[in-house]
């Protein structure tokens, strides 16, 4: 696969778990022998990192809330139409400087409606290239609840049938189906490809291989909505069985300044000197197959990180705005048995810490139960693909 070449585009808004997925796909190319250039638009994320793939960083933009209509840029004002054409430029000039052979737009048209400005030139651009190469779309398991309206659901088999060759959906069909959230399924399944989940693995280089053992870690994924399941732990522990362990919360790259220092000090106030608070850890992976057990959202990376590292694991889905993605995830997790669930709206330090003891009385798991190779699958896929150009 020497000398071929993939231009993948990513937008994250307000967690970084897009990010994430799309830095593990633009690994897994390049260990596959393409020559990868990642294109993100979201703030910049210490540490996130893909070696050996060229990463072009858009003038960023973020969403203010959950609710995903207001962009804001750099100086934390609303995008304006001379923003948007800079970033529009920006884009299509990397675009030209890579010449892909495939190119890769992580969820649209299945989100990311706030993009069209520069991703419908794009894609104008790519699909009357002279050189035209193999476009697809790369889309998570389960979309939000915003994404769910009819209507909505028109528009996106319009411009997949208009733009696209294939979607990669990241997940399993015998674990979650893409039906179960998108309607039009059958009209494009011929042109839909299940990878398995896209999961980090475990890092084995430059960490201690014992990091974590025998804690418990608390993690909020980004950390742009989790404050309050961070401090509802801190509060849970004393009530659980595991209370004279090590727990280490994991506040999240986003989490803000002041909610930091919050959580630190009721951390110091609760915590009978055995609460870690910090921000992120590269090992988090490494962490999690050692740890007790883990309590964290259902994110989509955080949990199947969760599951490939075999972890008890507690998960509280995030439920704001007109979010159900996690919460769906969590209850077919919960039916089969690989999660103790509870729901936001019950979240409490009595109902965590009895989650917390349930859990922990749980053999850990060995074996995967979903499949996880989403990364090299879907690398295999796009090899397939572009050896099938005539160029």
């Amino acid at each position: 696969m020497s000398g071929k070449r993939v231009f993948l585009y990513v937008q994250h808004l307000l967690g970084i778990g897009h990010l994430k997925r799309a830095v593990t796909l633009a690994r897994a190319l390049a260990a596959c022998g393409f020559e990868v250039t990642l294109a993100s638009g979201g703030f910049e994320v210490p540490g996130l990192v893909a070696p050996g793939v060229r990463t072009v960083q858009l003038p960023p933009t973020a969403a203010v809330d959950a609710h995903f209509k207001v962009l804001v840029d750099e100086a934390g004002k609303p995008i304006d139409e001379p923003w948007k054409r800079r970033r529009r430029e920006a884009l299509l000039a990397a675009w030209q400087a890579a010449d892909p052979h495939a190119l890769l737009i992580e969820l649209f048209p299945f989100g990311r409606r706030q993009m069209r400005f520069e991703l419908l030139p794009l894609l104008e651009a790519a699909g009357s290239a002279a050189r035209r190469p193999v476009i697809v779309s790369s889309a998570r398991d389960v979309l939000g609840g915003g994404q769910r309206d009819p209507a909505r659901q028109d528009e996106m088999l319009a411009l997949f049938d208009r733009y696209f060759d294939h979607l990669l959906v990241h997940g399993d069909p015998e674990f979650i189906a893409f039906d179960r959230t998108f309607r039009h399924v059958q009209r494009i399944a011929g042109r839909l490809h299940y990878t398995g989940y896209v999961v980090e693995s475990v890092a084995s280089t430059g960490h201690d291989r014992r990091a974590g053992a025998d804690e418990v870690i608390v993690s909020a994924g980004g950390g742009a909505v989790g404050r309050r399941l961070l401090e509802t732990a801190v509060r849970a522990r004393p009530l659980t069985a595991l209370r004279e362990r090590t727990w280490r919360l994991l506040a999240g790259a986003n989490a803000a300044a002041a909610e930091y220092e919050a959580l630190a000090a009721l951390a110091g106030k609760f915590g009978d000197g055995r609460v870690i608070v910090e921000r992120v850890r590269a090992d988090f992976t490494r962490l999690l197959e050692n740890c007790l057990l883990s309590v964290s959202q259902v994110g989509y990376n955080t949990i199947m990180e969760t599951l490939q590292a075999g972890a008890r694991a507690v998960a509280v889905p995030w439920a704001g705005g007109a979010e159900t993605e996690q919460t769906l995830r969590a209850q077919l997790l919960a039916e089969r048995g690989l999660i103790e669930m509870v729901e936001e709206s019950a979240l409490a330090p009595e109902t965590l810490a009895a989650a917390i003891d349930r859990a922990a009385l749980r053999p850990r798991r060995t074996g995967h139960a979903i499949d996880l190779g989403g990364a090299q699958r879907s690398a295999a896929l796009l090899a397939q693909w572009t050896a099938e150009l005539a160029w």
